[in-house]
């Protein structure tokens, strides 16, 4: 797949876009038309060679013409202009008219909004995927989920800006999907120069975080402030259509402050974790692990004092009679277990070498299990061999100074966390300091940009009083000099 973006400049940029500001702007959605192509604003201005609607024209025509023999189609999504019908100028037809031009059979050029029907929309399809039609044109809602067109498909063009990053993966899910018989494809975004193109684009990239920060739970936040598409304020447009670079170095500290401000929610995350872990988790972890351990002492010491140590005084109890022989304490044993019930409950069998026996059947594993018991229990899987459960019991007492060394090993290494979480709970956030020069830089953009001061109500406001206080002051100073012309001719009446 390969994704490329076309920054376009010419009429429709810098000049013309500050001239029409300049006039007004009465919503954000003509900005955006602005930045399709000027006409869609005012039919009664030029064609511009150098708008988005031309680029993608001529892009799209090459790919039709390298691919005649493959029959390859394309899809151009559009959201700001559809079809009307009525004469009046849209980009649809626009650009139908151009590719046409340039020697494209008009059967090949279709627009999704033709297709009212479920019918007529499978029949659309039918012929995009056998290569009768090789350019496709639809907008988002008419073009999305459900448009199985992708057998064919080489080329995406994304003409402008969609609100929502779902709208852009419901759009390139068109091509990038199995199905498709080329094993590349191309995606094209078009932008245009200083214009709403970019801030639209960088309104998507913050969406798309904001909505992966909550769904990867990367912050303790899991709540974020939406933005509005008509949300640009006065201070945003004027500084994007001047050019002012104070708005590109602004959004950089967007990005930069937001990441650190992760970084912090992180930290800040994790300080209270190790908070949690110190108080509550560890103390009884620790707790935990040094009961065991004092278990596991005495048992080994219990078991030194009633450790069989020669074979011919063997001696084990099962089922209240005592067995001196190995093969009918084992077999005794396996008939015990025959007569229980296969249910998952300890039941007490009888005494060995001073630990208590207990079998249960293990639902699970679907096997019966012995467990030796004194302060602590540890647990064997129960074969068929009579002598060879013996075994896993001996081997099971001989085990406890292994059990007690891992044991010890992880109490001390919960001590060495418990250790580590103390330092570490105590150190600041370590980016503290560049997080507060940046806000700080980013307040005085705001301010330069007038972003967090008066809005265009208040500086009307202000604009008014402003006015009334002038006046207010020649009012004054021409009845004050009334009053001295007064006094000048009363002085020349009396001489």
């Amino acid at each position: 797949m390969k994704i490329s973006s076309t920054v376009l400049r010419g009429a429709v940029g810098k000049g013309a876009y500050l001239r029409y500001l300049a006039g007004c702007l009465p919503a954000t959605n003509d900005g955006r038309k602005l930045a399709l192509d000027q006409r869609l604003i005012n039919a009664l201005l030029p064609d511009d060679e150098n708008s988005k609607v031309a680029a993608c024209v001529e892009r799209s025509y090459h790919i039709w013409k390298e691919t005649a023999d493959k029959k390859s189609a394309q899809l151009i999504f559009c959201d700001l202009s559809t079809p009307k019908g009525d004469g009046q100028f849209n980009v649809y037809s626009d650009m139908k008219e151009k590719l046409m031009e340039k020697g494209v059979p008009e059967k090949e050029i279709a627009f999704i909004h033709t297709a009212n029907t479920d019918t007529k929309k499978a029949d659309l399809f039918s012929k995009v995927r056998s290569g009768q039609v090789r350019f496709l044109l639809g907008s988002t809602p008419k073009m999305g989920a459900g448009t199985n067109v992708q057998d064919r498909l080489i080329a995406l063009h994304h003409m402008d800006v969609p609100w929502k990053p779902s709208d852009i993966e419901q759009q390139e899910g068109r091509i990038l999907r199995q199905g498709n018989n080329n094993p590349k494809v191309n995606i094209f975004r078009y932008v245009t120069e200083g214009t709403f193109d970019s801030y639209s684009w960088q309104l998507i990239e913050n969406k798309q975080k904001f909505i992966s920060q909550i769904m990867t739970s990367k912050s303790p936040v899991r709540s974020c402030e939406d933005v509005d598409e008509a949300a640009l304020s006065y201070a945003e447009v004027k500084a994007l259509a001047t050019g002012n670079p104070y708005i590109k170095e602004k959004m950089d500290l967007d990005i930069q402050v937001s990441k650190l401000k992760l970084l912090k929610a992180s930290h800040t995350s994790n300080i209270y974790r190790l908070e949690d872990n110190i108080a509550k988790v560890y103390p009884k972890q620790i707790a935990t692990l040094t009961e065991q351990i004092n278990a596991f002492r005495a048992d080994i010491a219990h078991y030194q004092t009633h450790k069989i140590t020669d074979p011919e005084n063997f001696v084990m109890e099962v089922a209240g009679r005592q067995y001196t022989d190995k093969k009918e304490a084992g077999t005794a044993l396996l008939d015990t277990c025959k007569a229980t019930s296969m249910v998952d409950t300890a039941m007490n069998v009888g005494q060995y070498q001073g630990f208590n026996m207990r079998i249960r059947f293990d639902t699970f594993e679907k096997a019966f299990k012995i467990s030796l018991k004194n302060e602590s229990v540890v647990t064997a899987r129960l074969g068929t061999d009579e002598i060879g459960n013996i075994t896993r019991m001996n081997n099971l007492l001989e085990s406890f100074p292994e059990r007690l060394t891992e044991v010890e090993q992880k109490l001390e290494n919960i001590q060495n966390q418990l250790a580590s979480a103390k330092e570490e709970v105590v150190k600041p956030f370590s980016k503290e300091d560049e997080l507060a020069e940046k806000l700080e830089r980013l307040n005085e953009l705001n301010a330069l940009l007038n972003m967090d001061e008066k809005g265009p109500a208040e500086e009307i406001q202000e604009e008014k009083t402003s006015i009334h206080d002038k006046l207010t002051a020649m009012k004054d100073k021409v009845k004050q000099n009334q009053s001295t012309d007064h006094q000048h001719l009363r002085a020349e009446a009396c001489m």
